[in-house]
């Protein structure tokens, strides 16, 4: 059994440890309430333009001649995956959570065919340190790494990445993108989802809705500046939601942590008191002895 002065001095670090991951907690707990408060204030918007897009390209056309790359459905054989993934761990297991999930879909789809005549080929976008690191351990075809966009990211900070997907996209490289990331449900609960980017598919529209709007200049000019910048927002959208899942995760994960600590500083506590209290009784026993010699 270890010594007094050993148990106490163990005792010592774990309640260090506690302070830090309660501090840690209670930093985590305030970029959380603003990470969350970000990406709710952004879903509306993400979701009214996703929807806008998908009733625009089911409008009839004004102009046959004119197409958008990014509506177009082609055979598969290339993917692209965006798999976003925080840049810290401490999180408990979100990070293991994405990356299990991103390399399900890459075995799924690495191999099929989908067009008959040539296995499906998977190329990897990281955004973020995890991910990248667990893609490049792996041995995948890593395209672009994007890491430290920090805890509160503007829309420009995600711009190469938008720009990076419209231009494989539009050129052929790829023939769909997916994106990989975890969407914030509750402080306790981040899902894993994997949400297809592009190609965009077009609402199914009824006769009454395919109603003749004016746009000006034509439909299809405001729909090629629209497609852009729908990629943009949810590529932003995306990163605002594992910002604050990492966040929620954190403040729990360190929670847990500071409970498990202050657990073992019980225990740990219970049994100096005994270690302490078998060493009074064996001194008095000694002096007891002694006394009865000396009789």
């Amino acid at each position: 059994m270890p010594s007094l002065r050993q148990i106490r001095r163990r005792i010592r670090s774990i309640e260090n440890t506690a302070k830090v991951t309660k501090a840690m907690e209670m930093i985590a707990a305030s970029k959380m309430r603003r990470a969350q408060a970000s990406v709710l204030a952004a879903r509306p918007y993400s979701e009214k333009i996703q929807d806008v897009i998908a009733h625009l390209a089911a409008q009839p056309s004004e102009d046959s001649a004119v197409t958008q790359p990014l509506l177009e459905s082609r055979p598969v054989s290339r993917i692209a995956v965006v798999h976003i993934t925080p840049d810290r761990g401490l999180c408990g297991g979100l990070h293991s959570n994405l990356n299990r999930r991103g390399s399900q879909f890459i075995l799924e789809h690495g191999g099929s065919s989908n067009n008959g005549n040539a296995p499906t080929s998977v190329s990897v976008i990281s955004v973020g340190r995890k991910g990248r690191d667990f893609m490049v351990r792996y041995g995948q075809d890593v395209k672009a790494v994007f890491i430290n966009l920090g805890d509160r990211p503007e829309l420009a900070d995600t711009t190469a990445i938008s720009r990076m997907i419209v231009n494989e996209y539009s050129e052929g490289t790829v023939d769909e993108v997916y994106m990989a990331y975890a969407e914030f449900v509750t402080i306790t609960v981040q899902r894993p989802v994997i949400k297809r980017l592009l190609p965009i598919t077009p609402a199914e529209l009824s006769a009454e809705e395919r109603v003749g709007y004016i746009y000006e200049p034509n439909s299809q000019v405001v729909l090629g500046d629209l497609l852009p910048r729908f990629v943009e927002m949810q590529v932003y959208h995306a990163l605002l939601e594992l910002i604050a899942s990492e966040q929620s995760a954190r403040m729990v994960a360190m929670r847990s942590a500071t409970d498990s600590a202050n657990e073992m500083v019980s225990d740990l506590t219970l049994v100096a008191n005994k270690v302490r209290q078998e060493s009074i009784t064996n001194e008095v026993l000694d002096i007891l002895g002694g006394v009865a010699a000396l009789e």
